[in-house]
């Protein structure tokens, strides 16, 4: 009875270690597996062109207290944009007909320190943007008798007016581009993140094993 016992004992131990074990194989593997899609979703934003910045708002957690029942979570910090870009949009002004879209030489940020746009563009500076309609092409906003210096950048609005008496600009002037105006804008699908996430699923099993 003793040896019998004994044998049941030990055989009840082993069983729990390897247990163990394999709950710790199947965190481990699931773990992996997690970090792995985060790193692959990073770098589909990167080869997007969508920017790191973008690509570090994928983040990744594991529950890994639950041994069999192991789980990782992915997901981004920036779901909305990342959702625009998965599935592909139209994006209409909010405000107007028009959207604006800036131009490089438009100043980065606006009046109040917030993104350039022209309810905040700092005429002020460059003077008052003008509506160009072009029939059939995006139309325009422009500013007028502006001068661009030696490094290429738009500089203040001439003082005393940017044309002569006889209606020309003056030498030195010219009129800049501030905004493109279209009606809509359609971003194209430049992710998939379904796809990748379906590709690690797959490698599951493989990642499990290896860490067995």
């Amino acid at each position: 009875m003793k040896l019998d016992a004994s044998l049941v004992g030990s055989l009840k131990a082993d069983m729990q270690a390897e247990m163990r074990r394999i709950e710790r194989g199947i965190a481990d593997g699931v773990k992996e597996a997690g970090d792995g899609l985060k790193r692959a979703l990073r770098k589909q934003v990167v080869t997007a062109g969508l920017g790191p910045k973008l690509a570090k708002t994928w983040r990744s957690r594991a529950y890994l207290n639950k041994g069999h029942n192991a789980a990782s979570l992915v997901w981004s910090k920036a779901p909305q944009i990342v959702r625009t870009f998965d599935a592909g949009a139209v994006i209409k002004s909010k405000s107007g007909f028009w959207l604006a879209i800036p131009t490089p030489a438009a100043p980065k940020r606006g009046v109040g320190g917030k993104r350039i746009s022209p309810s905040n563009f700092p005429e002020h500076r460059y003077g008052p943007l003008r509506f160009v309609y072009r029939r059939g092409r995006p139309s325009l906003l422009v500013v007028d008798g502006v001068r661009i210096n030696k490094s290429g950048r738009v500089g203040r609005r001439a003082k005393g007016g940017a044309f002569t008496k006889t209606g020309r600009m003056k030498q030195g002037m010219t009129t800049v581009v501030m905004f493109i105006m279209v009606p809509q804008v359609r971003l194209r699908k430049r992710l998939d993140v379904k796809r990748e996430a379906k590709r690690w699923e797959r490698q599951l099993p493989r990642l499990i094993g290896r860490e067995l």
